[in-house]
């Protein structure tokens, strides 16, 4: 069973944003995790009540750690789509005008995607923390400003939506894990970080994940697994912990159906 992200309330007040976590909401996790630890001493089904117990931890520790992220996100000043316009002829080169036609598939799409996560990736981009030879130079000599004013004007482009290819089987599966997680395996619900229908959270930097090539995803996922992307510091390394848990037959059925929810 996997939580959800409506257990944050995000309230605006003369400009900054306040975050706050729904108390009753976790009080009910933290009893129900407590039911189960207790019906460990009544007859039942071993496996099934250990993977129940598994999973109820494994989204109380995520619960955690998004909290404390949300909580210590600093408020950025705004990007302006107008400025940032004026800066995009070399991106579109590879991103296409609309940023989500990528000149290769395993290029990410950006229209659409949140400004926070943008400007992040952007910054880390340009300090070499996360290290994309094709990107190198490209950000050379662009203040913080330029970065978010970039993120904001592919942020204020429409999303692009796309189809899974997968079997009708396929589809369920990747459905099953990325709604409730693979809990033997300890591996969380996608859902639970990037929401339902895959719009990410925005206050917290999660990215918006659907509608993405397949093959993107794949890449991503599989370097995640592999130690070879480190962009999650910040989180605590939460997608490489996710990503160790997943075959490739995992990754590939997630990211086929990624592509296709909207």
């Amino acid at each position: 069973m996997a939580f959800g992200m409506n257990a944050f309330r995000i309230d605006a007040s003369t400009g900054s944003k306040r975050r706050s976590l729904d108390k009753a909401w976790l009080e009910a996790w933290i009893a129900r995790k407590e039911t189960l630890e207790r019906q460990w001493t009544e007859p039942r089904h071993y496996t099934e009540l250990r993977d129940e117990t598994m999973q109820v931890r494994t989204d109380l520790k995520l619960v955690a750690l998004i909290w404390a992220v949300v909580a210590a996100t600093q408020a950025f000043a705004a990007g302006d789509p107008a400025r940032g316009e004026a800066q995009v002829a070399a991106c579109s080169a590879c991103h296409g005008q609309d940023g989500a036609t990528g000149l290769d598939p395993t290029y990410p799409n950006l229209a659409g995607q949140n400004e926070a996560y943008l400007t992040g990736q952007l910054r880390m981009i340009q300090s070499n923390e996360r290290n994309i030879a094709l990107m190198a130079g490209q950000l050379t000599g662009k203040s913080d400003q330029d970065l978010q004013d970039l993120a904001a004007y592919y942020a204020a482009l429409p999303a692009k939506l796309s189809q899974a290819q997968g079997d009708d089987e396929q589809i369920a599966r990747a459905e099953k894990i990325y709604r409730g997680g693979i809990a033997s395996k300890g591996v969380a619900a996608c859902a639970a970080c990037h929401s339902p229908k895959g719009n990410g959270n925005a206050p917290a930097g999660f990215p918006a994940i659907s509608g993405q090539s397949s093959a993107y995803t794949i890449a991503q996922l599989t370097a995640y697994r592999e130690g070879l992307r480190t962009s999650d510091e910040a989180f605590g390394g939460m997608m490489r912990g996710v990503a160790q848990g997943l075959t490739d037959g995992e990754i590939a059925a997630l990211a086929d159906y990624l592509q296709g929810l909207n």
